[in-house]
């Protein structure tokens, strides 16, 4: 009885490192072959000659993940306080149109995605939560409790995960027109390369969503850890960052077919394929959606950009700042090819990421000047790139100061491809190519911008946004004209501004469509402070529900 009690008491004490070594041997179980060439399918040997006016643009989207904004050069920042710059997408920026107050759909990646597909808020689509493995809310609340111990509690409901549906199955419905559906009505040959997070299951993989080809990132390593061309850099105070370790593999597929292992590190790898999906392309309009893995954890860089950017420390950083010089020689790469090919100037090339820079990698400048980070409605976790280059018809130098969304990002690039929006669907975005070609005034103006995560809302109508999260009764005020980074909150002093952005917020969320799946955690985020601190009584944290 007695061994049996210390036996228990010593699996207790230690059942989040057992917790994943189960992840890990589970993960171990699939299979994955060894790297094979991509059959890529060819356009024709001659480029068709349009019946009348020129011919459609080739549109190039480049989404990366969680890249702050200020892990770029182009705003005077750069990786590593500015040792890393980014010279090759500071060149597509001013070679083409800077959208400055540009923000994500969602403070987490697969919201932003699905409005970044459709055009149409999560009110709309019920696609509201980033969808989880098994396993992964259980593991990190339980995790996040045991080494960390110093954030506000959070909660997991087991009852809700066993509601939700599988994995795979948590995804954009295939109800949603995605833009690669609108474009592939005007004749483009539609590829998507990379990271998806929309659903994998029948009905939610991008074959089923309007790409004709996709080589999709079945999991989560840039390179297999133990490589000898790779520099890893764990983040142990993250319990994301733990789960991630134990159950990522480096694998990947082609339209649905068996996994297989990335011919490099993805960031290169990803390169060398759109390279090629390019050149096969080259004699029709095509539609190549990038969707890169960096800089998102696992922290994982080549040995040959670790050696080049020089001694950074911690090391955390260092290994940060080489993924994102990796991300720079993509954006080179990409545009060389172009122009190699002929086709630079009736090009669009579109760059964005998917939210802000995340405070659990614990580099507290990814977003300076502004408050907050990824998981969180605060400048910080929503302020993105935004940068759109097309020589026919953008002049370069081009600066828009619009409030703008990736909701908007569909209707622009169907507009760009001579593309009707699809009837009987409404689409919350608007139009941008007036702005950024200087024909005429965006048809939204100041009118409002959401942002949504169960309890947590958001607003911003002109200079003013509202936060509000109901499950601490909480509401931030902010007048970003005065206050960009949000450190005045009005709430209190301004009550008939709170009450009327509180108005739309509620005539917003009138009549939305459930979410798809439900809510299984609340997680304490800090604003403030990145996880490599701790939390003190009196820090700013909101609860995010996912």
């Amino acid at each position: 009885m007695a061994a049996a009690i210390a036996l228990g008491g010593l699996a207790y004490a230690n059942r989040t490192s057992l917790a994943l070594a189960y992840v890990q041997y589970r993960s171990g179980q699939a299979e994955v072959g060894p790297n094979r060439p991509i059959p890529w399918q060819s356009g024709p040997a001659e480029q068709a000659v349009p019946a009348a006016g020129a011919p459609p643009p080739n549109i190039v989207f480049i989404l990366f993940d969680d890249l702050g904004i200020n892990d770029l050069s182009t705003f005077g920042g750069g990786a590593a306080g500015g040792r890393v710059p980014t010279p090759n997408i500071d060149k597509l920026a001013a070679e083409g149109a800077i959208f400055s107050q540009a923000y994500a759909g969602n403070a987490t990646c697969a919201p932003s995605r699905a409005q970044l597909m459709t055009g149409r808020y999560s009110t709309r689509t019920g696609f509201e939560y980033t969808p989880t493995p098994t396993g992964f809310g259980r593991l990190v609340n339980m995790a996040a409790g045991q080494i960390r111990g110093d954030l506000p509690p959070g909660r997991y409901d087991a009852d809700m995960k066993k509601s939700a549906p599988p994995f795979a199955e948590q995804g954009l419905p295939g109800s949603e027109v995605t833009i690669a559906e609108v474009l592939k009505t005007r004749g483009y040959h539609t590829v998507h390369i990379g990271k998806w997070h929309l659903g994998n299951g029948k009905g939610f993989h991008p074959n089923d969503q309007g790409f004709d080809e996709s080589l999709m990132m079945e999991s989560g390593l840039h390179l297999p850890e133990d490589d000898p061309r790779v520099v890893n850099a764990r983040v142990d105070f993250d319990p994301i960052d733990r789960f991630l370790w134990a159950s990522m593999r480096f694998a990947t597929s082609y339209n649905r077919g068996a996994w297989f292992a990335p011919g490099g590190y993805l960031a290169d790898y990803w390169t060398d394929e759109s390279l090629k999906v390019i050149e096969a392309n080259r004699n029709r309009p095509f539609f190549l959606y990038l969707a890169h893995w960096g800089v998102h954890t696992p922290l994982q860089a080549t040995r040959e950009d670790y050696e080049a950017v020089g001694s950074i420390t911690p090391h955390r950083r260092r290994v940060h700042a080489a993924m994102v010089r990796s991300l720079d020689r993509s954006v080179g790469r990409i545009m060389a090819k172009l122009k190699e090919q002929g086709l630079d100037d009736n090009t669009l090339i579109v760059i964005s990421s998917d939210n802000g820079g995340a405070g659990y990698i614990g580099l507290p400048e990814v977003n300076a000047p502004y408050r907050g980070f990824k998981i969180n409605f605060f400048e910080g976790g929503i302020r993105v790139p935004l940068f759109a280059r097309w020589p026919a018809r953008i002049r370069p130098g081009t600066a828009v100061g619009l409030p703008v969304g990736h909701v908007d990002l569909m209707p622009t690039l169907a507009a760009a491809g001579g593309a009707s929006l699809p009837q009987g669907v409404t689409i919350d975005g608007r139009n941008l190519l007036p702005a950024a070609t200087g024909s005429g005034p965006v048809a939204r103006a100041n009118a409002p911008l959401f942002w949504n995560s169960g309890y947590y809302k958001a607003v911003r109508a002109g200079n003013w946004k509202l936060q509000v999260n109901e499950k601490q009764g909480k509401t931030w005020l902010f007048d970003l004209a005065s206050d960009p980074t949000e450190r005045v909150n009005l709430a209190d002093r301004r009550p008939e501004k709170r009450a009327e952005l509180q108005a739309l917020i509620d005539a917003h969320h009138r009549g939305r469509k459930p979410p798809l799946y439900p809510s299984t955690t609340d997680s304490a985020i800090m604003v403030d402070k990145t996880l490599a601190e701790r939390f003190a009584p009196g820090d700013e944290f909101i609860y995010w529900p996912n």
